[in-house]
C-alpha cells in the first residue's frame, strides 16, 4: 500500500473551477482510492493505493475529463518520492527567505523543455533547484520580489499552465499528509 499526493492544478482560485473537496473525496473513494484526504481547498488530495502509479495516472486522467473536464493536468507523488527530494533539497531551501514555492511538474509535462526555458532566464535576487518532482525557487526579499525573473517572467512561459505551484509551508504540509494515514480530514 503505497500514500500519494495528488495536487491538482487551478482549481477553486479567483472564483473559478469550483470543486467541492468533500464531495470529490467521496468520487476518489469510489473510483477505488483509499483514506482519501483533503488539505486546504485548493486541490491537495492525500490517498493510499496498491495500483501502480502508472495505473493511477491513466484512472485519474480518465476520472477528471469525465467529472472535472477543466482538471487537465496534476501532479501525483509517493511518499518515497517526496521523502526522497527533501533529502536532497539545498540548504538555502531551509533559510528564512522572503518566498520560497515548488513548481511541480506535472504528469506528460516536456520536464527538460521546462529546465532549459528556466535556466536560461537572469536570475535576480533569486535562487533556483531542479528537483526530481518540480523546480525549488527562493526569493531572497520582498523588497526585490517584483525584479525577479519568478515574477517578471514565470506567467509569461508557454508550460505555466502545465505546472502546479505550491509554497513552502504547503510542501511542508504535503510531508507531514503524506505521512498521516486518515487521521482526520482537514478543510
Amino acid at each position: 500500500m503505497t500514500r500519494y499526493a495528488l495536487l491538482v492544478r487551478g482549481i477553486n482560485v479567483g472564483g473559478k473551477n469550483k470543486v467541492v473537496m468533500a464531495q470529490l473525496r467521496q468520487e476518489l473513494t469510489k473510483l477505488g482510492l483509499e483514506k482519501v484526504e483533503t488539505y486546504i481547498n485548493s486541490g491537495n488530495i492525500f490517498f493510499t493505493s496498491t495500483d501502480p502509479k502508472a495505473q493511477l495516472v491513466e484512472k485519474l486522467e480518465t476520472f477528471f475529463a469525465v467529472h472535472y473536464p477543466f482538471i487537465q493536468s496534476f501532479s501525483l507523488l509517493s511518499q518515497e518520492d517526496y521523502e526522497a527530494e527533501v533529502e536532497n533539497l539545498p540548504a538555502w531551501w531551509n533559510e528564512d527567505l522572503a518566498r520560497k514555492d515548488v513548481l511541480f511538474y506535472t504528469e506528460g509535462l516536456d520536464v527538460e523543455q521546462v529546465i532549459e526555458k528556466v535556466e536560461s532566464l537572469e536570475l535576480k535576487d533569486e535562487v533556483v533547484h531542479f528537483g526530481r518532482l518540480g523546480i525549488f525557487w527562493g526569493k531572497f526579499s520582498e523588497e526585490s520580489y517584483y525584479a525577479t525573473a519568478y515574477h517578471k517572467y514565470l506567467l509569461k512561459m508557454p508550460f505555466y499552465r502545465n505546472i502546479t505551484i505550491r509554497n513552502a509551508k504547503t510542501f511542508d504540509k504535503i510531508g507531514q499528509m503524506l505521512k498521516n494515514n486518515n487521521e482526520g480530514d482537514t478543510q
